[in-house]
């Protein structure tokens, strides 16, 4: 059996071989697109999807089709065929044949696939091979006749060493060799850089693509990859970083390969412009051999091409197994391990119904054709022959086609676009499965039906992947923050007019009146971005509004109960403990700043005026030294105590007060009550909410009902902001106070004493065992035991009970009425003017 190339000898057999980033690929996409007819074969959906992309551009799409295992697009008359390796339809003949990567011959499970093509695929008139410079020897060996081109690299590769996951450069592509690390990493990145976007070769192709985009387009700034980003994916990456150097490869786990870390490393630096490579997290050093080798691009040599026959004999089921383990017969082709697909066929050849049914050669060649169906999904060797016979039965018994029933039952079950990552990727290899079945001619009896279905439910599916994907390692909004921080130039920023702010599209907080209150942040790194964003595009608009609010009339200003001062409603300042005002925020400049909180102390000294007058004013006559003697210590105590004071320590002093310091009082707004002396304009409504906002405590208690108090006791002047007087263990409101000798005092029975009643009681909003607890701290003591109870101050004498007067009738009578009646006054001497004295 002849492993010699097929057919006359091509014009031309050129191999292309170079490290990467030569512009080999695109050099063989012009060298196709220079003839009437063409194909290439891509080692990669996702590169077969993209390099189809770019010929539609430039042929637009009637001239160029797509064929991959999974999907077809083949328009009646198309020139250009850009396909996977596996699928090229290789019975077509085309002007040029190129195919990309032939170094994938070495590898152990696709390698015979690219080893045939290597020798059997040619184009009329000329036949391109690329691939890595490790091929060359190989190349000669096997085609003699072929000629060879080198590309040297535009750009050079240098090793950087080892860093930190969170010190890497932009634009950087980390590599990891497992599902969970590929994860691991990327949360990590999450947090501490704002995202990245992630690419493996278990996603679907849209999604990988939408991966890429978010990279390309620099919404995120790293990538985190398995090795299929070696495959000659076009992507901007200026760093690549190692997270391991060993990998399983399907059978062991061991180290990568030289050539292996060059393929990947040569990922960094686009053009001429220059990449770096080097390891990270725990990853160890590299030594420096292997170093040089991938700086200089030199690997040693691809010893031998995996091989598996081609020529299968399909006579019969035990001819064909053999023909399968037919041994190369040609230096420098290898045998290549059993893989997936004859594994398959092996097992079925010992099911005695499976032999039975092929004793004919078209049987023999379905159930073949049925066996090379991918494994996408991954399960068990059980669970993949399980489907592999369930399709033989189907296409070989009844209407020798999948049912239609089948089909909508599997999709039934994997049309769900709910679940996490793994969830959705597990059904997306299902519906890959799928879509391979419905791309397989004659397999089904409306195949552009099910091409249809099975490619819109896993466009959904891969759409909800990468939604996923972004929500899970990707920080949107951190991301681009964080970028454009990293830029010079200015920021895209608007602030609403409800003071929404947004920075490059993202919302980043809101600007209430000189306070910037940033978006809830998850992470420290995000919260970094926020302040960051509001340093660079906030502090602008704050200067402005520094400004307009130094020059603000006191109209635009307001102070909160809890001593916040706004500004045209937005808080702008904030009282402190020393009563000094504290500006909001740390943006704009200090002198704008200094001179905004200088508008704001004037504010507060001239409402301070307004609303506690009669308080200022007593402070004016002690700083002016109008006030002398007596009234002068009082008022000082009243100001000490912020403006109410208890009677009794002051009750000497009033008794020695003459009429005109009681009016020299009295014209400054002091009242002398009935237990306090106070300034009753203090206790308005304006007035109390002034006092209470600058009072800065955190004392809390009604102001107009009574509360007891509980330690630490509140100063005097606490108590005086609210209106409230201590009274034993209360606090009373003095105008409470006030009213209650009213009360005891329109009460009073003679004999008994003043009467709190309960009707009194209630109008002062006071149970029985408070009422008692008040009058006996005021100094009030009972006059009995007994209802109704009276009460006197404590050292005053109780007053003789009158005696019931006689009755009418009786003898006494009109002796009592005599001694009721007041003695008459005596009459009052007129004082004689005296004389007029008229000098001479």
């Amino acid at each position: 059996m002849s492993d010699r190339p097929t057919g006359p000898a091509p014009h031309r057999l050129v191999a292309v071989l170079g490290p990467t980033n030569t512009g080999k690929t695109h050099l063989a996409v012009e060298r196709m697109l220079g003839h009437h007819s063409g194909m290439i074969g891509l080692p990669l959906r996702l590169l077969a999807r993209e390099i189809y992309d770019r010929v539609v551009k430039i042929k637009g799409p009637r001239d160029v089709a797509l064929i991959t295992g999974e999907e077809k697009i083949v328009p009646p008359r198309a020139s250009y065929f850009v396909c996977t390796v596996e699928a090229m339809p290789l019975g077509r003949e085309v002007d040029f044949l190129a195919v990309d990567e032939i170094q994938l011959c070495a590898d152990p499970e696709r390698g015979h696939v690219f080893t045939h093509r290597l020798l059997h695929a040619r184009g009329r008139f000329e036949t391109m091979l690329l691939g890595a410079g490790t091929m060359a020897p190989l190349v000669r060996r096997l085609l003699p006749h072929a000629e060879i081109v080198g590309r040297e690299r535009f750009s050079s590769l240098r090793y950087t060493g080892s860093k930190k996951l969170t010190r890497l450069p932009r634009r950087s592509a980390i590599v990891a060799f497992s599902a969970d690390n590929v994860y691991a990493i990327a949360e990590l990145i999450r947090r501490q850089r704002g995202g990245a976007a992630v690419v493996m070769g278990s996603l679907s192709p849209r999604t990988r693509n939408a991966q890429v985009a978010l990279y390309q387009s620099g919404e995120v700034d790293f990538l985190v990859a398995t090795d299929a980003i070696g495959m000659g994916l076009n992507m901007d990456v200026d760093h690549v970083a190692f997270a391991g150097l060993r990998k399983f490869d399907g059978r062991r786990t061991r180290w990568l390969h030289p050539q292996e870390i060059g393929q990947i490393a040569g990922r960094a630096g686009r053009h001429v412009r220059d990449g770096t490579f080097g390891v990270t997290g725990e990853a160890q050093e590299m030594d420096e051999d292997l170093v040089a080798a991938v700086e200089n691009h030199e690997f040693q040599p691809v010893a031998a091409a995996e091989w598996r026959n081609h020529r299968l004999d399909f006579d019969n089921l035990p001819s064909l197994v053999r023909s399968l383990d037919a041994l190369p017969q040609r230096e420098g082709l290898v045998l290549a391990a059993e893989a997936v697909d004859e594994t398959v066929l092996k097992r079925l050849a010992e099911d005695e119904d499976v032999v039975r049914r092929v004793r004919g050669r078209p049987t023999l060649e379905r159930l073949w054709e049925v066996c090379q169906t991918p494994d996408f999904r991954k399960q068990t060797s059980d669970e993949h022959l399980r489907l592999i016979r369930t399709l033989f039965d189907f296409l070989t018994t009844g209407r020798h086609r999948v049912p239609d029933d089948w089909m909508a039952g599997q999709l039934r079950t994997l049309d769900n676009c709910d679940g996490e990552i793994d969830a959705l990727a597990t059904r997306l290899a299902g519906v890959r499965t799928l879509t391979y079945i419905a791309n397989r001619p004659n397999w089904l009896h409306d195949p552009a039906h099910w091409q249809g279905v099975t490619r819109a439910l896993e466009d959904r599916l891969s759409d909800a992947l990468h939604e996923r994907l972004m929500a899970r390692f990707i920080d949107r909004r951190t991301s681009v923050l964080m970028r454009q921080l990293g830029e010079r130039g200015e920021l895209l920023a608007g602030v609403a007019d409800d003071g929404e702010i947004t920075v490059e599209g993202q919302f980043v907080g809101r600007l209430n009146g000189l306070a910037f209150e940033a978006a809830k942040a998850g992470t420290s790194l995000e919260e970094k971005a926020l302040r960051g964003a509001a340093q660079r595009a906030v502090a602008p608009e704050v200067a402005r509004r520094l400004g307009r609010l130094a020059a603000d009339a006191d109209e635009a200003f307001t102070l909160t109960p809890d001593g916040a001062l706004l500004w045209n409603g937005g808080a702008a300042g904030a009282l402190a403990p020393d009563g000094k005002v504290r500006l909001i925020g740390e943006l704009g400049p200090e002198p704008a700043r200094e001179r905004a909180r200088q508008r704001l102390q004037a504010f507060l000294s001239a409402e301070r005026e307004r609303r506690l007058g009669p308080l200022v004013g007593l402070e004016r006559a002690l700083s002016d030294g109008r006030l002398k003697g007596l009234p002068r210590g009082l008022v000082h105590r009243l100001v000490e105590a912020g403006g109410i004071i208890d009677r009794r320590g002051v009750e000497t002093d009033l008794k020695a007060l003459s009429q005109g310091e009681r009016r020299v009082l009295r014209s400054l707004g002091v009242r002398i009550g009935a237990f306090s002396l106070y300034l009753p304009a203090l206790l308005l409504p304006e007035a109390l909410t002034f006092a209470q906002a600058v009072a800065r405590d955190d004392w809390r208690a009604p102001t107009d009902a009574l509360s007891r108090l509980t330690p630490p006791t509140p100063s005097a002047k606490a108590l005086s902001a609210r209106g409230l007087r201590a009274v034993g263990p209360h606090a009373v409101p003095v105008a409470q106070l006030e009213r209650l000798d009213e009360l005891l005092r329109a009460g009073f029975q003679p004999g008994v004493g003043m009467i709190l009643s309960d009707q009194a009681r209630e109008e002062l909003g006071w149970n029985a065992k408070e009422a008692d607890g008040v009058l006996r701290a005021l100094g009030f003591v009972p006059t009995g035991r007994t209802a109704p109870i009276g009460w006197r101050r404590r050292g005053e004498k109780a007053r003789p009970e009158r005696p019931e007067p006689p009755p009418a009738h009786s003898p006494f009578a009109a002796l009592a009425a005599l001694k009721a009646s007041p003695a008459p006054a005596p009459p009052r001497r007129r004082r004689r003017k005296p004389a007029k004295v008229v000098r001479p």
